[in-house]
């Protein structure tokens, strides 16, 4: 027999202490109501009810049995709205890789805003470049990623694009920082500072063509990971480098200019499995990431990040603390 099907029919019963108007409640016919309820003693073995000419009541098994029958019933509602969220990617661990040069401004908001549509998700956060994220994208140990393109998505579902211009990083003392914009045949001659080739393969290759093609040919190839290693490698003399602006701004040692003509686009967008077993929030997390960046590109040069209003949230966070103003 259906326990929970006859266990409701029992408790509306029981509230009514009438069968008719039971019935009526339930929208069926008395005789199948009160079949039903004799099953159910059956199965039970006792009356749970003493019917006489006087009315109905509940008996001593019936009194005994309806706060645990309601305690059933409710956990049944809870185990069913579970599913529903965690079905839809309300609930639940989502693997979650981020370029190793992501500012933590971005990542507090970014959390902030999946927040808001997955408050009970735990997002684990890796640090992770574009190459690597797609072979653990393939493999099964990420369930989402934010990628630079160009990149291989034969397997992938792709969210929203963002595209984003970058500048030049020079040291504050260079002729070139007097200028308001630099066109990139102007830094011929100088070294480049560039994230690794690892990390995205496809973007590092389409920046160093389009810098040649714009007549800048870099004298030689210096590689930093981290913001803040890049900013320090050009402070030093080393290099130039290629950036959005706001953690070079902050950093007086250093000046950031437009490019004329902005030659140099990134683009980023959300990456998850095709296929039928991809996590239900790969697709909120790749939406909610479109927005974030969205916004922080167009915040412009003088104006801050939108603060992150803190939020129920269970991070795990794999990789190196930013300083919080490290705003990019």
């Amino acid at each position: 027999m259906d326990l929970l099907r006859h266990l409701r029919l029992f408790v509306t019963v029981a509230d009514e202490l009438h069968f008719s108007r039971a019935a009526e409640r339930l929208g069926m016919a008395q005789p199948p109501l009160s079949q039903a309820i004799r099953r159910l003693e059956k199965e039970l073995g006792a009356e749970l009810f003493d019917r006489s000419q006087r009315g109905v009541r509940l008996s001593a098994a019936g009194a005994a049995l309806l706060e645990e029958a309601h305690d059933l019933l409710a956990r049944e509602e809870r185990l069913r709205t579970l599913a529903r969220r965690a079905a839809e990617g309300g609930l639940g661990t989502l693997r979650a890789g981020v370029p190793p040069d992501t500012a933590a401004a971005v990542l507090s908001a970014l959390l902030t805003a999946c927040a808001e549509r997955a408050p009970g998700l735990c997002v684990d956060l890796h640090e992770v470049g574009t190459g690597e994220q797609v072979r653990l994208l393939a493999s099964g140990g990420l369930d989402v990623g934010l990628v630079h393109h160009p990149v291989d998505a034969t397997e992938l579902c792709l969210g929203p694009e963002i595209t984003l211009d970058l500048g030049v990083v020079l040291p504050r003392t260079s002729p070139l920082a007097r200028l308001p914009e630099v066109r990139l045949a102007d830094l011929a001659g100088h070294d480049l500072v560039l994230f690794p080739r690892a990390q995205a393969p496809g973007w590092y290759d389409r920046l160093l063509d389009v810098c040649r093609t714009e007549g800048f040919v870099p004298g030689r190839l210096r590689h930093a990971s981290h913001p803040e290693f890049l900013l320090a490698l050009v402070t030093a003399g080393h290099g130039v480098a290629f950036d959005r602006g706001p953690a070079a701004r902050k950093e007086p040692r250093v000046a950031w200019r437009p490019l004329a003509g902005r030659p140099l686009a990134q683009r980023i967008s959300g990456a998850w499995p095709a296929g039928r077993g991809a996590h239900p929030a790969a697709r909120h997390f790749a939406a909610c990431a479109a927005e974030v960046l969205s916004r922080d590109h167009t915040a412009g040069p003088h104006r801050p990040f939108p603060p992150a209003v803190p939020r129920p949230w269970t991070v795990v966070y794999d990789g190196p603390e930013e300083k919080p103003d490290d705003d990019r």
